[in-house]
């Protein structure tokens, strides 16, 4: 179709319908997932850093990287579906404690992708996904080469000066980070135009299962348009 990325999520168990409906590990399907296309990103949106030690995080996506051919995103958030948590054994914490834990991953992630051999053969960007305005959006300021946001655009908008200003507070250009929103529902002019004009970059729409690739087709197409 032409799609400039494709994601997986990074949960064990479906957030919508059938609590219990076959599901599989998003890190795994990412792999085929590499070696199945051609030029499109892949990543995970986004891999939660309770489940993995940072140090392996790092070296799977660079394997995932190769695979792709220098395509791989490491996506990453603090966490927050408690049943992953608990049906898997990780200890939930708190809202702070996941992003405190977060905070100490990325330098970690950082160093242990630059000691790798062979090291990644593309740029390995990394995003960051979350909007909390006093830590997350920091923690995209100082480590992030790409942010995700959700909607509406109002709400995007919002979220996206506060980021501007976390950059300004850490001394980062502010331009360094792409901005990416993921949305749902239907896709027309109006909300594209909003996301657009909220300062997204790239548009990211989130498939239910079974999937109806119309949607994308019709983002596509607005795409080619604008």
């Amino acid at each position: 179709m032409g799609v400039d990325s494709i994601w997986v999520w990074d949960h064990f168990y479906p957030l919508y319908g059938d609590p219990d409906a076959a599901h599989f590990e998003g890190w795994s399907l990412l792999s085929a997932m590499a070696c199945d296309t051609t030029s499109a990103q892949v990543g995970a949106l986004v891999t939660c850093n309770s489940y993995r030690n940072p140090e392996l995080l790092a070296d799977m996506a660079r394997t995932v990287d190769h695979l792709s051919e220098g395509r791989a995103v490491l996506g990453i958030g603090a966490g927050w579906f408690e049943r992953d948590y608990r049906e898997f054994g990780y200890e939930f914490g708190t809202g702070p404690s996941r992003l405190r834990d977060l905070e100490a991953s990325l330098p970690r992630i950082r160093s242990r992708m630059a000691k790798l051999n062979p090291p990644p053969v593309g740029p390995m960007p990394i995003l960051i996904g979350g909007g909390g305005e006093k830590v997350t959006l920091r923690l995209v300021a100082e480590h992030a080469d790409m942010w995700n946001g959700f909607g509406p655009p109002v709400d995007y908008a919002h979220k996206n000066e506060v980021l501007d200003r976390w950059c300004a507070k850490v001394g980062r250009d502010p331009g360094a980070i792409e901005r990416t929103a993921s949305f749902g529902g239907e896709v027309n002019d109006e909300v594209i135009d909003g996301f657009l004009r909220a300062g997204a970059q790239h548009l990211i729409y989130g498939l239910g299962h079974p999937f109806n690739l119309e949607p994308v087709q019709r983002l596509l197409e607005a795409s080619v348009g604008s």
